[in-house]
């Protein structure tokens, strides 16, 4: 009986936690989809304030960013069926609120895992909050600036080659980027996972560096399989970085636990 009544408190606990996430989610998503953002310069500083503007909206104002920053010049953004500019707009709105929600969303999930840890466990969770921010705006930025570009204009030349006019659905094009932008947000992740992993005693720092054939290969995998085309050469955006973070990973925690060793020794 107690067994259950535990069961139903974690239920409780999870759905609690779980409401809170939804509702800043669900915050941010109506602000983005209401309101839209005007600037005005102030000392030489460009400023902005929100203006009620359910249509052209902040949402809209990302996609047509997007388009302008991302887009080959050869390449149109086209709407096909009635709609999809506004189901674009509610992907934009969604997407954008769960990373503007992430530092709730992060604060959540470590405090219901919280009791069910040991004290060291709990140490680790704490130290890579913070950081797993960090990487993961990090995972979106290098993404948006770096990677998603040279994709787009590279999958792209095959259409210029042939002498082909080129449109894009603006759904396809949303679902493209804001899948890229997050999927490199998860990856950025990957040297907290293994620092997380060795500091709760899952692994040791041998394992990472024992591994690392095995992990490389995982790696070029994971990168030929989220890329779009068979081409080799855009998959290395995705792997080689982070095949970079798991060297990283493993530097740190070397470092680290050679450190540990050095205090005992004292």
């Amino acid at each position: 009986m107690s067994e259950l009544h535990g069961i139903f408190q974690h239920i409780s606990e999870l759905r609690k936690r779980v409401t809170r996430i939804a509702i800043a989610v669900i915050i941010v998503i109506i602000f983005i989809l209401t309101f839209r953002l005007e600037h005005f310069v102030y000392n030489g500083i460009t400023l902005y304030y929100p203006i009620p503007e359910p249509i052209n909206n902040i949402a809209a104002q990302i996609t047509n960013h997007m388009r302008q920053e991302l887009v080959p010049e050869s390449v149109q953004i086209i709407q096909t069926a009635p709609g999809q500019a506004f189901y674009a707009q509610m992907y934009v709105a969604a997407i954008t609120g769960i990373v503007l929600s992430m530092p709730i969303i992060i604060r959540e999930f470590t405090a219901f895992i919280r009791p069910a840890l040991k004290e060291n466990e709990v140490r680790a969770t704490r130290s890579i909050a913070v950081p797993a921010l960090v990487l993961f705006v990090s995972g979106v930025v290098f993404s948006y600036f770096t990677v998603i570009p040279f994709m787009l204009d590279f999958l792209y030349q095959y259409g210029e080659a042939s002498g082909l006019i080129t449109f894009l659905n603006v759904m396809d094009f949303v679902s493209f980027v804001l899948q890229f932008l997050l999927a490199f947000g998860v990856a950025f992740q990957l040297p907290l996972i293994m620092y997380a992993a060795t500091a709760s005693g899952i692994t040791d720092a041998k394992f990472w560096r024992r591994n690392i054939r095995y992990a490389i290969v995982i790696l070029v995998i994971i990168g030929a399989v989220v890329t779009p085309d068979g081409s080799g050469v855009t998959m290395w955006f995705i792997s080689g970085p982070m095949i970079v973070l798991y060297l990283a990973g493993m530097v740190v925690i070397e470092r680290r636990e050679l450190r540990i060793k050095k205090t005992q020794q004292r």
